[in-house]
């Protein structure tokens, strides 16, 4: 092999490493943000439950009253 050849096979191999490292840290990004997105998206089902449970037991109540 050549000097230039090799220098160009040296600086691909650089570039690759690069772009191995690039996708890596973008990927733990996303995997982060999605962990992220995964908690709020369970907090805001608790949060929907709660709710609904409470206007579950006021529609009850209300019932409850037009009886009376």
């Amino acid at each position: 092999m050549e000097d230039v050849d090799l220098k160009q096979l040296e600086s691909r191999v650089e570039s690759l490493l690069r772009t191995v490292e690039r996708l890596q840290e973008e990927n733990r990004s996303l995997r982060e943000h999605q962990q992220s997105l995964m908690t709020e998206r369970a907090q805001l089902i608790e949060k929907t439950e709660l709710a609904r449970s409470r206007v579950e037991g006021m529609i009850t109540r209300l019932k409850s009253m037009e009886q009376e």
